[in-house]
């Protein structure tokens, strides 16, 4: 199993690539392959129609779509902008939902957060969940949000061992989770019937 852990932070210092390194390191432990990027990886325009239509997707978009490709689960690690998510990452979703077949569809996929303050960017989470869930992504119930950030980060850990067994124990179920959703059909047929969509309909019988 593959995962590819995204930084949503274009800072060279930032808290949330600590974080994403961190479960990197947790994804290997568990037996995993990953791959670390951040948002500044994979540079995009603002999203017109018309850029697309005339010169088709840039570089940086097309790059971060074959990482979601190879990916068999994607953690996203966001900082909080305003109460909300930041628009570098938001253009990136609009990029990436305009390819065919788009790269969030069934995708799972698990939201964290960093941040200096005490909410640890969690509002911020709730607002990406909505264009994911929107795309089609299978977005992890729990999420992980880390207060304090900038002292609660250490060289290969995190300071607090409750805190390190809980990002270890989040980690390993959605890995467990992603696993059985790639390798196991039953899994898979009734994860689509939970979502209501029929099986009979080859339109969204994907299970099959």
């Amino acid at each position: 199993m593959h995962y590819f852990v995204l930084s949503a932070s274009p800072r060279r210092a930032s808290v949330n690539t600590a974080l994403a390194h961190l479960v990197a390191r947790v994804i290997e432990s568990r037996g995993g392959t990953q791959h670390v990027g951040t948002i500044a990886d994979y540079d995009m325009p603002l999203y017109n129609q018309d850029d697309q239509d005339a010169s088709g997707f840039p570089q940086g978009a097309q790059r971060l779509r074959e990482e979601f490709v190879r990916a068999d689960g994607v953690v996203l690690v966001s900082p909080e902008y305003n109460a909300s998510f930041p628009g570098q990452l938001k253009n990136a979703l609009d990029w990436l939902s305009r390819f065919r077949p788009q790269p969030f569809s069934e995708k799972q996929m698990m939201l964290m957060s960093a941040s200096p303050s005490m909410s640890g960017g969690n509002r911020g989470l709730w607002g990406l969940r909505i264009p994911l869930e929107h795309l089609g992504a299978r977005v992890y119930p729990d999420m992980f949000s880390l207060a304090q950030a900038s002292r609660a980060i250490g060289d290969e850990r995190l300071v607090d061992d409750m805190l390190q067994s809980r990002l270890e124990s989040t980690v390993g179920s959605f890995m467990d989770l992603a696993e059985a959703a790639t390798h196991y059909a039953c899994a898979k047929h009734v994860w689509v019937e939970f979502l209501g969509e029929p099986a009979s309909d080859p339109v969204v019988a994907r299970a099959e």
